[in-house]
């Protein structure tokens, strides 16, 4: 009669691999996702209409160079998510990516934050590229508003 050994270090093994493959599967997965990381970070600061103009102003200005740090990466589809409710509903994910055209793009920096109410006004001053000319600065003024606990960004 063969003599039958009984371990179980086969199953560890296996248990102990598949949980290697399972890290690893999952870190590579989660790159992706640090984008999200990034946006719900910067969104946390539960911010209101009661809120100090400071308050608002920090997380506005945030908000904003974060937005165009991404459109600057050319993650235009994280960039929408930074959009209002409003303007998503008036502007699908398509067409904003339509709209929108990464790539000459260098620089973004928030030069100025106004707040009253729930509304902001926000001057960025854009630095990007053309064939002829290369450094161009632009301020460009965009709009900003309270709501949800956050700022997001009205587009126009």
């Amino acid at each position: 009669m063969p003599f039958m050994r009984l371990t179980l270090g086969g199953a560890f093994d296996r248990l102990q691999h598949q949980r290697q493959r399972f890290a690893a599967g999952f870190a590579a997965r989660a790159l992706p996702w640090s984008r999200w990381l990034v946006v719900g970070l910067v969104g946390c600061a539960g911010i209101g209409v009661d809120s100090s103009p400071e308050a608002k102003q920090k997380v506005v200005a945030e908000r904003a160079e974060a937005r165009w740090q991404l459109l600057i990466k050319g993650d235009v589809a994280g960039a929408y998510e930074f959009m209002s409710t409003g303007s998503k509903a008036a502007m699908p994910l398509d067409l904003y990516k339509a709209k929108m055209r990464p790539g000459s793009w260098r620089g973004a920096s928030v030069e100025k934050v106004d707040c009253v109410a729930e509304v902001c006004s926000v001057v960025m001053e854009i630095a990007y590229d053309r064939k002829q000319m290369k450094g161009i600065q632009t301020p460009i003024n965009e709009t900003w508003i309270i709501e949800k606990g956050s700022a997001w960004y009205v587009y126009r």
